[in-house]
């Protein structure tokens, strides 16, 4: 997904949520969009495991996207892992080390640098489950 391309920001914002998507199924997670947290924030894709971990995917689609947010720090306590995802010309260098990076577009993506596990404590863990799981139900009642 090239910057330059005359598309929108919520265009690429859409395509690089789709492509983050793409990778979490073709990597055996259950990704679903836009997430309320108990905080007040919103996580933009938040994703489970097969063995109960819980990932979040902060997209930015560009320079302007990332450099005005600066409550990425808020989603941590939410997750075990979590990570930043990206278009191919954003530059990788400005993503935090104690941050995972996926670089995505509209057709799929790549783990280009693992998170750290914050393994969350017990209690957040059921509390974040059974969220994201009543959440995707819901969603789910409404096709």
């Amino acid at each position: 997904m090239d910057d330059a391309l005359p598309l929108s920001r919520p265009d690429v914002t859409q395509l690089l949520a789709r492509g983050v998507t793409r990778l979490l199924l073709n990597h055996g997670l259950a990704p679903i969009l836009e997430v309320p947290l108990a905080n007040g924030r919103r996580a933009d894709v938040m994703a489970l495991t097969p063995q109960g971990e819980i990932w979040i995917v902060e997209t930015k689609s560009s320079l302007a996207d990332y450099a005005c947010d600066a409550k990425w720090p808020d989603y941590i306590e939410y997750c075990d892992r979590f990570y930043f995802g990206v278009t191919e010309t954003f530059p990788q260098t400005l993503i935090p080390e104690e941050c995972g990076l996926i670089v995505a577009d509209g057709f799929g993506g790549a783990v280009l640098r693992d998170s750290p596990v914050r393994a969350l404590n017990a209690a957040r863990r059921k509390a974040v489950t059974l969220h994201f799981a009543r959440l995707a139900a819901t969603r789910m009642a409404f096709i």
